[in-house]
């Protein structure tokens, strides 16, 4: 309640959407994402795109047709993808705290073996690499989940995140 006695209305949080090439089934990596999922607010929404099928070329254009019609209009998009430089979780809390000031929806998108194609890297708001290294498209989800909640304690001030390395 405010101090004249109203009630304050919260907007509520704007979805998360991970759109992703690949079903990821059960076993550790399945459960290994919902452990940090659940800890989500708001949870990632999860649409799995099927595997492309053909050539590389092919493929790629399959899947971005497939990723391109599962982002909401208006969404903010933020593709994964390979690169040198990945940001400190602390850059990736701030970034992630502006993305969700839009009130827009949020969009993160997994391509399949073959990578995104790049109408998928131009419609994206945002690419975020999680490092040079190649991971399995599984663990690159529940990567990006753990992050994102490391993310959002490092916003909130929870004890989850430890910055500080050991000497």
């Amino acid at each position: 309640m405010s101090a004249c006695g109203a009630r304050t209305r919260i907007a509520p949080l704007a979805e998360w959407r991970l759109v992703a090439v690949g079903k990821i089934g059960s076993g550790p990596e399945a459960e290994l994402f919902d452990r940090y999922n659940e800890r989500l607010r708001p949870k990632l929404n999860v649409i799995e795109i099927a595997d492309g099928k053909g050539n590389s070329i092919e493929i790629k254009r399959r899947e971005a047709d497939s990723i391109l019609a599962a982002i909401p209009d208006g969404a903010f998009a933020v593709a994964l993808d390979l690169g040198p430089v990945a940001p400190r979780s602390e850059v990736l809390a701030s970034r992630l705290s502006m993305w969700m000031e839009t009130g827009k929806s949020l969009a993160f998108i997994i391509g399949g073996a073959e990578g995104l194609e790049a109408r998928v890297l131009k419609r994206a708001n945002h690419v975020l690499s999680l490092g040079p290294l190649t991971w399995p498209h599984m663990l690159v989800r529940v990567m990006l989940a753990e992050q994102l909640y490391r993310a959002r304690a490092i916003a909130s001030g929870h004890p989850y995140h430890r910055s500080g390395r050991p000497e």
